[in-house]
């Protein structure tokens, strides 16, 4: 497997970015993009080889992985990619619809004008990655959609909330592969936030919730290859 470089980035001004949170990075983007399989053992010393780095990066890497439920720890130096159960799945969802909704409704009633062109740019990402059929970059830049929502909200609480199932639900999003069909409807969701029409943002992100479980059930149900 060809594995994202975790070394240090160069050149002038580029930020720094601790060891285990590039290994967490690199990561977390193969499971959620499913270039790590449900159930696929992660071993430190191998992943340490591939990304270029010591086992200690690669322990705390996994650890966090393990906080944000993606990874399933196993003893000694190896763990696990997460097998989501329905159950799983459903618990999640019942979690976006009590939360979504009011994270929308916020936006459109909170949004700042930079606020509004930081979701307009990840929309116009997700819908860009959509129409020349690059799945990995639309679901990404649809997930970045959702998190620029939070931050619009101004509620700190719905912002500490998201930070525990982030990177869940962003897996959840990954399920998606109607691309155009799921960018339209953020097209939706931005209108109305434009708009500041909080009653339309709330309608269309239960709306958009159905949507999501639909395709999360679908996607579940598709014969593994």
């Amino acid at each position: 497997m060809n594995m994202p470089s975790a070394g240090p980035s160069s050149g002038p001004g580029s930020d720094f970015e601790p060891e285990s949170a590039r290994v967490a990075r690199a990561v977390r983007e193969q499971i959620v993009d499913g270039t790590r399989a449900p159930g696929s053992r992660l071993v430190e010393r191998d992943l340490a080889a591939e990304l270029g780095v010591s086992r200690i990066p690669v322990r705390d890497a996994l650890r966090a992985l393990v906080a944000e439920g993606l990874v399933t720890p196993r003893p000694r130096t190896w763990a696990v990619v997460r097998e989501f159960t329905d159950a799983d799945v459903a618990h999640l969802q019942e979690v976006r619809e009590a939360t979504d909704p009011t994270q929308f409704r916020l936006a459109a009633e909170r949004r700042t004008a930079e606020q509004l062109a930081g979701l307009t740019e990840a929309w116009e990402r997700e819908a860009a990655a959509a129409s020349r059929g690059d799945a990995p970059a639309a679901r990404r830049a649809a997930a970045d959609f959702h998190e620029a929502v939070v931050a619009a909200s101004g509620n700190p609480v719905l912002a500490e909330l998201h930070a525990v199932t982030a990177s869940r639900v962003r897996w959840l999003l990954a399920q998606h592969s109607d691309l155009t069909g799921i960018a339209d409807e953020h097209r939706a969701l931005l209108d109305a936030v434009r708009d500041r029409d909080a009653d339309a943002a709330a309608r269309l992100a239960r709306e958009h919730l159905r949507t999501s479980r639909a395709a999360a059930t679908e996607r579940r149900a598709e014969p593994a290859d």
